[in-house]
């Protein structure tokens, strides 16, 4: 039987044995890096150095984001329906409009002022066969919100999905530095923007339709220099259970997706040349997602013949592992 000092040497000598494997390069220890599981190699830090003006605009990207998903072969999931993406000229919601396309649906587009990119998203939905308006205005007046909708409806008829989207961001490195102006605009837009759109939609919105919010890993679990934005990606993960709670009954879904990072014209609008080089790198995959890895978990809570039996839920997109 061996003795405590036997037990001991033998697992010294373990040890000795991986701290030389994970002195090697070679030997297949920790990678460095971007991490690649699909068909598709997705860019890592370092990305490039950039800063850019509010709102951001995708077309002045140095690093244009990965949105069409080549791979994605449409079948019909969506056909034709007719959808709603705020935000949707560029990032995720340009993602989002042009598989919603893909799958059938025409789409409208409600973006802040960003003309370009609004114009090449709708020739990306074009190009898929389906028609497309654009419409630009500020979420945050209800007004705006019920006649942009208004108008959609009456030019094509019916309203089956409604994707919020639109969002503010600006970090801070303190409570002190938010003035009630600042949480405003930010609540304003992420949350009541949400709400106004959804309060617009509802009258129009028949059994099978569904509406998809935007998220965020931030509302989930916080982050220390993003409070206001934080708080109001938290208050839409409850705005979704709840608005999933009062229109199950009349057969309307309500599902949220929260996005780790993204590359998407609003964080080098937000983080500075700096820091936006290792943006993604603290996620298991040590890099961002790219607009085309989301936008399948949108068509998939859109869709009644992938997800009729799910409302309620948000859906963590956020390149963790075990998080």
């Amino acid at each position: 039987m061996a003795t405590q000092d036997d037990v001991a040497e033998k697992q010294k000598a373990i040890q000795s044995r991986q701290d030389q494997k994970d002195a090697s390069p070679s030997s297949g220890g920790a990678a460095q890096g971007a991490v690649q599981t699909g068909l598709v190699t997705y860019p890592g830090p370092p990305l490039p150095i950039q800063h850019m003006s509010k709102p951001g605009t995708e077309a002045d990207m140095e690093l244009k984001p990965m949105f069409m998903a080549g791979h994605y072969k449409g079948s019909g999931k969506l056909q034709g329906q007719v959808a709603i993406v705020t935000g949707g000229d560029s990032g995720i919601g340009r993602a989002v409009a042009v598989l919603f396309a893909r799958e059938g649906a025409d789409v409208a587009i409600f973006y802040l002022n960003e003309h370009e990119d609004a114009a090449e998203t709708q020739r990306c939905i074009e190009a898929e066969g389906q028609r497309c308006v654009t419409v630009a205005g500020d979420v945050k007046d209800m007004e705006f919100c019920q006649e942009a909708v208004d108008k959609v409806v009456a030019g094509w008829g019916r309203l089956d999905v409604l994707v919020n989207n639109a969002a503010f961001q600006e970090h801070a490195g303190s409570l002190l530095d938010l003035t009630e102006d600042r949480f405003d605009e930010t609540m304003r837009t992420n949350i009541y923007g949400y709400f106004h759109m959804a309060k617009a939609c509802l009258p129009y919105l028949k059994r099978g339709a569904a509406i998809v919010n935007s998220g965020s890993v931030t509302g989930l679990k916080g982050a220390k220099h993003l409070l206001d934005y934080s708080t109001s990606k938290g208050a839409i993960h409850a705005f979704t259970m709840s608005l999933a709670a009062s229109l199950l009954d009349q057969g309307i879904r309500v599902n949220a997706v929260a996005p780790g990072p993204v590359w998407t014209p609003l964080n080098p609008a937000d983080q500075s040349s700096g820091e936006i080089t290792e943006f993604g790198a603290h996620t298991t995959y040590r890099r961002p997602a790219q607009p085309e890895e989301l936008s399948p978990a949108y068509v998939f809570l859109a869709s009644s013949v992938c997800s009729s039996y799910i409302s309620g839920i948000v859906l963590p997109v956020t390149g963790m592992v075990g998080e």
